[in-house]
């Protein structure tokens, strides 16, 4: 069984004075996450679909489903955590104590802010996953990274050759991501908030897979303009 976890769970605080978090915000004709929720909907890999939001908001979100989405593959709306580990937490325990798993139940994972993925990123993340047992999407950087441990000068500047810049989906085989949760101390939960972080400090391979330019995050105001912009160019292409 292969799950789609969507993570809801932000507050939208960095999209201005708005009482909305921003993957509820709408964009063209509809909600942003209806809009993510519906590239996993259609997708033949994928037998359910899990969001996680605040619970505020998890009621809201079931009638907008009810509102968009067809009756058919199930959709599954749960209450996420305080952090994104936390609603990871909730997403596996909810998946191992809900439905049926084995050693080849794969979890994607995906920012419900993140409405372009395609469905080749979805594809080969499922495959990735059944393979490898965990892999991320990324993109090479453009851009020359720099890193300065202080904030006020720079430590170093890696060889962009080598350096990507992480999207999502990420996924991975359930038990192999439950293993590695469960052997995080109080501190390193604390502090890790990237899945694939975790497995890489406690030396487990991940494999990449390659997003897309346009894969981007909803963060910004901005960020709902060039969405928007996508989103026409999308429509004129049809």
């Amino acid at each position: 069984m292969v799950y789609a976890a969507i993570f809801a769970g932000g507050k939208g605080s960095r999209m201005g004075n708005i009482d909305t978090p921003k993957q509820f915000l709408d964009l063209a004709s509809k909600p942003v996450i209806i809009h993510t929720i519906e590239k996993f909907y259609i997708h033949s890999s994928i037998d359910e679909v899990i969001v996680l939001c605040p619970k505020p908001w998890v009621a809201i979100t079931k009638d907008l489903i009810k509102k968009y989405l067809p009756e058919g593959k199930p959709v599954t709306v749960i209450e996420g955590g305080e952090t994104r580990n936390g609603t990871l937490e909730n997403a596996v325990k909810f998946i191992k104590e809900n439905r049926e798993t084995d050693d080849n139940t794969i979890i994607v994972t995906h920012d419900a802010v993140r409405p372009f993925l395609t469905h080749r990123i979805i594809e080969e993340n499922v495959e990735a996953a059944i393979k490898y047992g965990a892999c991320d999407t990324v993109i090479p950087a453009t851009d020359t990274i720099v890193e300065s441990e202080d904030g006020s000068l720079i430590s170093s500047i890696p060889n962009r050759k080598h350096m990507y810049q992480g999207q999502t989906p990420q996924s991975f085989r359930l038990n192999d991501l439950i293993a590695v949760l469960s052997s995080l101390t109080e501190e390193e939960k604390s502090i890790l908030t990237d899945a694939c972080k975790i497995f890489t400090i406690k030396n487990k391979p991940v494999y990449m897979v390659e997003g897309e330019v346009f894969n981007i995050k909803i963060t910004y105001p901005y960020d709902m303009k060039v969405a928007a912009t996508l989103l026409k160019g999308k429509d004129s292409d049809d």
